[in-house]
């Protein structure tokens, strides 16, 4: 796909020797084009095809005008016109169909095709209605696709506003919003947070993205399902939504009351991130709920990932409550992904939060007999050790001590598991794993802080 978007060619675009980009480009366009067929395979399918149009159109100028290669260049971009006006991505919606009307757009002001503008510029403010959460956030729910969004919709304002078009209505609003949202998710040291599917976002991309930061200790996105909490040097980002869109399944991870959590401006509970599409093993262990901060019941996913792509049953979250007081932050909430175990399994949880470090306390409800896991993933680089009640731990952001209690016999295990670094690439780090089987109600408390100052300041 990557080969077929053509936007590696920008940097053709920027080399100083114009005429060597130029000849090279047309070699590499001739060849390309000979390798394809119009409408077929890979390099067609719509969505690759959309962003390799939008790339020629701004490639044009620099590269191919007044060249051999420019009325067969320009023939082919009408052919991607009307090739994706007749394939819009509506069997899969989201970020995709985003990218699909974005390439019409730059088509349409490529071409001065003014009927093409305002039908897809219509079909796009219908689609920010739906794809734009009341709190700025994509209904994807994964920060890296709002990214990709946010910078699709910068792109189509500055070239509505360079080709002389007056500013689409609500697309201003919709990216102030999405940018409050992104300032307010950042994790310390303004990195993208890994949620559902996700890949590090540059910082160049960052920055031009603009975020707009919200410096208070609670931020709820109560339309996302993402409620940031900040005290004294701790920082914490806790799930409490839903894993996807009801007709979106396509990036959804069964992480539902994961967590992320910085000490210190550094890592020390992480999410394991994506570094694979490819159906398997691995997509289906990165999307799983043993990949994430949160507790399994019965080897069970809380949401029922399956294929690439796909999800089946998935947790509903209720009775979320949120409140700051006497220097303790908290979050609670339940969610029933687990209803289809013998006993219907309840899953709640609740974080506290204070300047000397973090309390998770989990309960599972129901009936019957369950294995109950709670996993923490962290950092890569870190260390680990058991000892009798928790584990001390060695990060880049210091030492820790786990400490775990439970309403039964606990065992605590020291185990590796792989936490993606982009795609094709991981990297094994600790998980500390607390095991407990027995009979319904069940509670495990695990408590974060800094090793060696239990009750001082972290």
């Amino acid at each position: 796909f990557h080969l077929h978007y053509w936007d590696w060619a920008w940097a053709l675009a920027a080399e100083p020797d114009r005429a060597d980009a130029r000849a090279l480009f047309a070699t590499l366009w001739r060849s390309w084009r000979g390798a394809v067929v119009a409408g077929r395979g890979d390099a067609w399918l719509p969505y690759p095809a959309a962003l390799r149009a939008w790339s020629w159109c701004g490639l044009h100028h620099g590269l191919v005008a007044g060249s051999e290669i420019e009325d067969c260049f320009i023939s082919d971009l009408a052919a991607h016109a009307g090739f994706l006006r007749r394939h819009l991505e509506s069997d899969v919606g989201g970020n995709h169909l985003v990218k699909n009307l974005k390439a019409l757009i730059g088509l349409a002001v490529f071409f001065a095709d003014d009927r093409l503008l305002e039908e897809a510029l219509s079909r796009l403010a219908g689609q920010l209605a739906v794809q734009i959460l009341p709190d700025g956030g994509h209904y994807e729910r994964a920060p890296a696709y709002h990214c990709q969004v946010l910078a699709d919709l910068i792109d189509i304002g500055w070239l509505l506003r360079d080709a002389g078009r007056p500013a689409e209505p609500g697309l201003p609003e919709v990216i102030r919003r999405m940018r409050r949202w992104l300032g307010g998710v950042l994790s310390p040291g303004e990195s993208v947070p890994l949620l559902n599917d996700g890949f590090p976002v540059g910082a160049d991309l960052l920055a031009a993205l603009r975020p707009v930061p919200q410096e208070v200790p609670l931020l709820v996105l109560p339309d996302t399902g993402l409620v940031r909490a900040t005290a004294g040097r701790w920082q914490l980002l806790a799930d409490v939504g839903p894993p996807c869109p009801d007709e979106l399944p396509a990036h959804a991870h069964a992480d539902t009351f994961s967590c992320l959590v910085h000490a210190g401006g550094a890592p020390l509970l992480v999410d394991t991130g994506t570094s694979t599409y490819a159906a398997g093993s691995r997509r289906s262990y990165e999307r799983s709920t043993a990949a994430h901060n949160t507790v399994e019941v019965d080897g069970t996913d809380s949401t029922e990932v399956w294929g690439a792509f796909r999800a089946a049953r998935r947790a509903h979250v209720r009775d979320v409550t949120t409140g700051i007081d006497s220097g303790v932050v908290t979050i609670e909430a339940s969610h029933d992904g687990f209803r289809g175990l013998p006993g219907r399994p309840c899953h709640r949880r609740r974080w506290s939060l204070t300047e000397r470090g973090l309390q998770v306390d989990d309960l599972v409800t129901g009936g019957g007999r369950h294995s109950i896991l709670v996993r923490w993933h962290l950092a890569p680089g870190s260390t680990l050790r058991l000892f009798a009640a928790g584990a001390e731990v060695t990060t880049p952001a210091g030492e820790f001590a786990a400490t775990v209690t439970a309403s039964g016999r606990v065992t605590l295990t020291a185990g590796t598991a792989p936490v993606a670094a982009g795609f094709g690439r991981a990297v094994d780090a600790p998980v500390l794993t607390a095991a407990i089987d027995a009979v319904l109600p069940v509670r495990v408390s695990t408590g974060w802080h800094r090793a060696g100052r239990r009750g001082g300041a972290a």
